[in-house]
């Protein structure tokens, strides 16, 4: 591993936002030191994107999911070579199951860091991640911990990483950058190389049965969360019909009220009217028993 190597991982297992100041730092470091191609070197590294950033904590933070998920690519790539459409769907379901569990994964580190991805950082880790498992070149890049912005069928692998990507067959990670050798021995002719990629195939078989495990898991809280929705939302009904009836119900009796005012009122105009005719009626009665009254009246 060259110093770049060396100083690219400290800086690029940290915060995105701590990166400039740190790496500034470490060019002076260079300078004072003499090394002036290495301050230029330093210099070009780039700041993370998020995305980068949390593929890298990825990286850094679960290993072990790290090599099932670079086994489960060798094993993907081999499948499509051997035309074997049997295995392609068995890892297709395998691949679909790790990638979300490590973007899950992905997520709750960012967030445990106290920078929460959003949709679209997240989409960008999945594509790192889909990116990883289709192509050897970019699953090397990720491997090594200094992406600077996330991986795509349509990035220059090289451009994507902060220092040097190793050479196909030289360890990737930051863990084992210091073991890589000059010269890479093809994988056809190490000794064991057959079983040793059986026990990785297994050992991702082993994680993506986890995760789907976990996935269904997450699956079966979904469904109760589903079914208590449901109930809620039908007691919701039940309710806003009931107070539609109650308003209806509300309506028609201001209807009806209203209805018996008018005939209360009605009525107190026909008694006023009937007790001034019954006062007119009396009043004609008086005067009439006046006149009989008066003497030589009734002729």
């Amino acid at each position: 591993m060259t110093d770049l190597d060396a100083v690219a991982d400290e800086l690029y297992a940290l915060a995105p936002e701590d990166f400039t100041a740190a790496r500034d730092a470490q060019v002076r470091n260079a300078r004072r030191a003499g090394d002036r191609g290495l301050a230029a070197r330093i210099a070009g590294l780039r700041r993370p994107s998020v995305a980068a950033w949390a593929g890298n904590l990825l990286v850094r933070e679960h290993a072990d999911e790290v090599t099932a998920l670079l086994g489960l690519g060798e094993a993907l790539r081999r499948a499509h070579r051997e035309l074997d459409g049997a295995q392609l769907r068995a890892l297709g379901r395998q691949q679909r199951v790790l990638v979300e569990a490590l973007g899950r994964q992905a997520a709750r580190l960012a967030a445990d860091a106290g920078r929460p991805l959003a949709d679209a950082a997240l989409d960008e880790v999945r594509g790192t991640l889909h990116a990883a498992l289709a192509d050897a070149g970019a699953a090397r890049a990720w491997a090594t911990g200094r992406l600077v912005r996330p991986l795509s069928g349509a990035v220059d692998f090289e451009q994507a990483v902060g220092g040097a990507v190793p050479a196909a067959g030289a360890p990737a990670g930051p863990e084992h950058a210091a073991a890589a050798k000059d010269t890479v021995v093809p994988l056809r002719s190490r000794p064991h190389d057959a079983a040793r990629r059986r026990r990785r195939l297994d050992e991702a078989r082993r994680h993506a049965e986890r995760a789907r495990n976990e996935a269904l898991a997450r699956d079966a809280d979904l469904a109760e969360a589903r079914t208590a929705l449901d109930a809620a939302e039908s007691r919701l009904r039940e309710l806003t019909e009931a107070a539609l009836r109650a308003e209806a119900d509300r309506r028609r009796g201001a209807v009806d009220r209203d209805r018996a005012l008018g005939r209360v009122a009605e009525a107190e105009e026909s008694v006023r009217a009937a007790a001034g005719q019954a006062a007119a009626a009396a009043a004609r009665v008086g005067e009439l028993a006046v006149d009989l009254a008066e003497p030589g009246s009734g002729g």
